[in-house]
């Protein structure tokens, strides 16, 4: 049988690179472990954590083509981290010009969780601990 561990991390595309890489380090809050450019690729590539663990992978391509979110379609459908407080996460959120949809109540675990979006409007989800 296959054993997977963990999850290693997530890559995301930016279409703006630097709006992108302000929310995910001053809004959310993730930690830069390194930054390249790589010049064949014309791309820059953002390695960030939470913590000590290495989460996500934000890159900068030339052009790179539009993904549908909303309706919803098929693929990846959305990144969930885990919050000690959705209403303060929301609050927080929201004091920075976020756009965060109503709180809501998981009908099979009873936890709060709240979705809001990226700037290239991938769905992100706070789920609480």
């Amino acid at each position: 049988m296959l054993k997977i561990n963990k999850v290693h991390h997530i890559a995301i595309i930016a279409s703006n690179y630097e709006k992108s890489k302000h929310f995910y380090t001053q809004v959310l809050g993730l930690q830069v472990i390194r930054e390249v450019y790589r010049e064949a690729r014309d791309s820059y590539k953002l390695d960030l954590a939470i913590g000590e663990n290495y989460v996500i992978e934000l890159f900068s391509f030339p052009n790179p083509p539009a993904r549908p979110s909303r309706p919803e379609s098929c693929g990846l459908r959305h990144l969930a981290f885990e919050v000690e407080n959705v209403a303060e996460a929301k609050q927080n959120l929201e004091q920075k010009g976020i756009e965060v949809e109503p709180i809501r109540i998981d009908e099979f675990t009873g936890k709060k969780f709240t979705f809001f979006a990226d700037p290239d409007d991938l769905p992100i989800e706070f789920y609480e601990q």
